[in-house]
């Protein structure tokens, strides 16, 4: 199979053509390295059946010529991170919006299949957990940018389905919950990674909020194998699949968690939201996902738990460090 993936040099991006390549498919990857890194796909490089392209997908001659020679499409390409979305709204939705768009634009003049990659911040402000695939999304107040990146992504997945509906394209849309593992980055927020950089250096894990909220956390091979399986799998274009994990933990117990693992003399600090993203900022006090449908779909399992998920971070950033020392 001929795979292309949008954003393919960032963190979950970097994984899925690695496993795509290890079971022979080729696999050609457009990314304009604005989150995404080289670093990440530089192993990557010499393998005869991988591709890089270095520009943006905005590039319309590009991507039609990108789309026309692949057999599928995974679309990971987006404004990534909580600080991100935060200080740069008009990016995040420009970003996620018009690329998905175009994507679709063009896969649907060819009919080629594609794998739309949500997110969990899709479910807003609900207090109905675990989150249903079918369950209602509650948004916050329009002067909240933090609410920009999950209405972006929610239009997304509007948009898919109605090519689906519409245009007859296979679609299929995964929402990822807290997905983590090696080469993520903390750079736009990304709470473990931060959590593990610190603790490594003996410095307090800054907690932001009261550190009660929670979330579960999904190794990135699990994710990438459930996007995979779904897009292999021949029922189950135009539909929603939440891709999680199963342990819920709070924020004050991941923090605990990783000092403990890494065996640091770090403390815990808490930092108010409004310190750490400005006046104003919310958040969700739990995000759980059901996952019976994905369950049903393609037999989804966590490989990965929670104290593995983190050794691997643990391990990746130790040998990280040792590297550039």
């Amino acid at each position: 199979m001929r795979y292309l993936i949008t954003g393919g040099a960032g963190f979950i991006g970097s994984h899925l053509a690695e496993h795509l390549l290890s079971r022979g498919d080729q696999v050609t990857v457009v990314d304009d390295l604005s989150t995404g890194s080289l670093q990440n796909v530089r192993h990557l490089e010499q393998h005869h059946a991988f591709r890089l392209v270095a520009e943006s997908m905005a590039n319309p001659t590009l991507l039609e010529r990108l789309v026309r020679d692949c057999d599928q499409v995974f679309h990971l390409a987006a404004a990534v991170g909580v600080q991100l979305v935060v200080t740069s709204p008009v990016h995040t939705i420009e970003t996620n919006v018009g690329c998905t768009s175009a994507l679709l634009d063009v896969a649907g003049a060819f009919g080629t299949p594609v794998f739309i990659a949500s997110t969990s911040e899709v479910y807003g402000k609900s207090t109905a957990v675990p989150f249903r695939e079918d369950g209602d999304i509650v948004m916050g107040a329009t002067s909240r940018a933090r609410w920009s990146y999950a209405c972006s992504k929610a239009l997304d997945e509007f948009l898919a389905v109605a090519y689906w509906r519409e245009r007859q394209l296979p679609v299929v849309i995964a929402r990822f919950f807290n997905t983590i593992g090696p080469r993520q980055t903390g750079r736009y927020g990304m709470v473990v990674p931060r959590f593990v950089e610190q603790a490594l250096r003996n410095e307090p894990l800054t907690v932001y909020g009261d550190g009660t909220q929670t979330r579960c956390f999904t190794h990135v091979h699990d994710a990438v194998h459930a996007a995979i399986a779904l897009m292999d799998a021949t029922d189950t274009a135009g539909e929603v699949f939440n891709v999680g994990g199963t342990e819920e933990i709070s924020m004050t117990e991941l923090a605990q968690r990783v000092i403990a693992l890494t065996e640091s003399s770090s403390s815990v600090r808490y930092v108010p939201f409004n310190e750490a993203y400005g006046e104003g900022f919310e958040d969700m006090p739990r995000r759980v996902p059901a996952l019976e449908k994905i369950r049903a779909a393609i037999g989804y399992a966590p490989a990965y738990n929670l104290d593995a998920t983190l050794r691997s971070v643990i391990e990746h950033t130790q040998a990280r460090s040792a590297a550039v020392a």
